[in-house]
């Protein structure tokens, strides 16, 4: 689990590939090869694209899950309630080292995103299109799309079009910070709480969501809710990004229609059938036993029912002779050091966690445990 992640990983697709289609034949799909893969986007109303995202069950894909259709439509009655042009802010800050899917879908598919992201800046009325990011290879990737579609950060445009980059740190992804940077302060969240859909970027009604969110609003808009929901499970349709490392040859961005067995998916990564555990949903997520990891299938749901998660997609199998006590104060040594430090229990909490953890390595004993 501690060895580093490549900024763009190898990228594999099991069955059909939707947000991957053109991988085999290009490193990086340009406006004229997405065009060819993908096909003219279309323009959808507030009502249409709020329709569509509901009726493909099209949920936040940054780990929270939340549905999208609620979130438009938060935007757009807000906007209209305030008399203000909103905004539309695409999250492309993977703060944890075990997520790599945004990554691989700003360096090699941008205009897909983009095409989500406009589109529903289109439907809501936005002026404002932002995209954060933390790496150099995502952001040269976002600005040179950017630049084949004509967009910039210029008055007179119908929609003014930027990319903001962030420190490579975990808070930079949390959506004050992200925009509060992107309104040229610190990346760190403000310390008051509000809702973006009602006071975001600027001040105005902003709609945010992750990277993968923005791109399967596209490949939704382009297939239509029947064909896009002909795959995948009922609650879940559609196929989703998982970024698979750990116990496998190399890591890998794999696309899987939701639904299939996470063993499928493990075992198409080269992972040894004989795990210790698997991790599920990343640094925020639960460890499953190898055999409910292999009993599981990739969706929501069906994690959550056996004690695992699937949060931002990340999947990291453990070998059988690596400590996964030692593997969690990695990890929250880590999450101690990326505090923000603005508030007791991250600040004095996540070191107090990582010692006592650290306690029980040593040989604390029941003391230890309980603690």
């Amino acid at each position: 689990m501690s060895r580093p992640l490549p900024d763009v990983p190898d990228v594999l697709a099991l069955g059909l590939p939707r947000l991957t289609a053109g991988f085999d034949t290009a490193l990086r799909l340009d406006r004229r090869a997405h065009l060819a893969v993908h096909g003219s986007a279309p323009r959808l109303t507030e009502a249409q694209a709020t329709d569509l995202a509901e009726a493909v069950a099209l949920r936040g894909r940054g780990g929270a899950g939340f549905p999208f259709a609620r979130k438009l439509r938060a935007v757009g009655r807000a906007a209209r309630r305030r008399g203000l042009r909103p905004a539309v802010v695409v999250n492309g800050c993977e703060g944890e080292p075990a997520c790599r899917k945004d990554a691989v879908l700003l360096a090699r598919a941008p205009h897909l995103v983009l095409d989500g992201a406009l589109l529903a800046a289109e439907a809501l009325g936005a002026g404002t299109l932002v995209v954060g990011v933390t790496r150099a290879a995502t952001e040269d990737s976002v600005r040179e799309a950017l630049a084949e579609r004509g967009l910039a950060d210029r008055r007179g445009r119908a929609v003014r079009a930027r990319v903001v980059r962030l420190p490579e740190r975990l808070v930079s992804g949390e959506s004050s910070a992200l925009l509060r940077a992107a309104d040229g302060g610190l990346p760190l969240p403000p310390g008051r709480h509000a809702r973006a859909s009602e006071e975001g970027l600027g001040g105005a009604p902003t709609l945010l969501s992750n990277t993968e969110t923005y791109a399967q609003l596209a490949v939704a808009a382009r297939l239509g809710a029947d064909r896009y929901t002909s795959t995948g499970t009922a609650d879940a349709p559609g196929t989703l990004l998982l970024t698979v490392s750990g116990a496998v040859p190399e890591p890998r961005v794999v696309e899987v229609p939701s639904g299939v067995p996470l063993a499928y998916a493990l075992r198409a990564c080269g992972a040894d059938p004989a795990l210790q555990g698997v991790l599920t949903g990343g640094y925020h997520g639960a460890w499953l036993d190898a055999t409910t990891a292999y009993g599981a299938t990739v969706s929501h749901a069906s994690l959550a029912a056996c004690g695992g998660a699937l949060g931002a997609g990340a999947v990291v199998p453990l070998p059988v002779d690596t400590c996964p006590l030692g593997e969690t104060l990695r990890v929250a040594h880590w999450l101690a050091a990326e505090s923000a430090g603005q508030c007791g229990p991250c600040r004095l909490g996540l070191p107090s966690v990582a010692g006592a953890l650290a306690d029980v390595l040593a040989g604390g004993g029941r003391g230890a445990l309980e603690a």
